[in-house]
């Protein structure tokens, strides 16, 4: 059985990058959720150039399965280095699929303040919604296989690729 072709990452990038540059101004702040939306965030980042840095949250503590999947080997801890109160952000993951991911980081984000918006971007939306979230800017929407999951991986040089992976099963089966 073949795997169907995933798109260019690099490709992705450039069209979230022109898809937000109309909405960023020197004052957004622009948030990755760890990992590769924290990656995205510093490259979009780069390309935009909105005066603030940009900031990356580890959503662990807030997951709404956190008591039944534990935490992750790697928490990192989060950081925002600007003032949230009033701001327009936009928040930043790599791919966009049940919502709940998106819920914590919100969640997250009110801890710190309290945005004037908060918009999404997503490099990709694989759909399969369970809570009522969209993206405002996407690279890309489309099915991922049944028993798959889509990631964002780096490699060494900086480039950014989509991979599919079978689906991992929590431990409680």
């Amino acid at each position: 059985m073949s795997r169907p072709a995933l798109p260019d990452a690099e490709q992705l990038l450039a069209t979230l990058t022109a898809q937000m540059r109309a909405h960023v101004s020197a004052e957004t702040g622009l948030i990755g959720i760890v990992t590769g939306g924290a990656w995205l965030a510093e490259r979009l980042h780069a390309a935009l150039k909105p005066k603030v840095p940009y900031g990356a949250l580890d959503i662990s503590f807030y997951r709404d399965d956190f008591e039944r999947k534990g935490l992750k080997r790697e928490v990192v801890p989060s950081e925002i280095p600007f003032d949230v109160d009033g701001r327009d952000l936009i928040l930043v993951d790599d791919v966009l699929h049940t919502g709940r991911t998106i819920r914590a980081a919100m969640n997250e984000l009110f801890d710190y303040g309290r945005p004037a918006s908060i918009r999404l971007a997503a490099l990709v939306d694989r759909g399969g919604r369970e809570l009522p979230i969209a993206a405002q800017f996407v690279g890309a929407t489309f099915e991922v296989p049944a028993g798959q999951t889509v990631g964002l991986e780096r490699g060494g040089d900086g480039r950014l690729r989509l991979v599919l992976k079978p689906h991992k099963r929590d431990r409680n089966g």
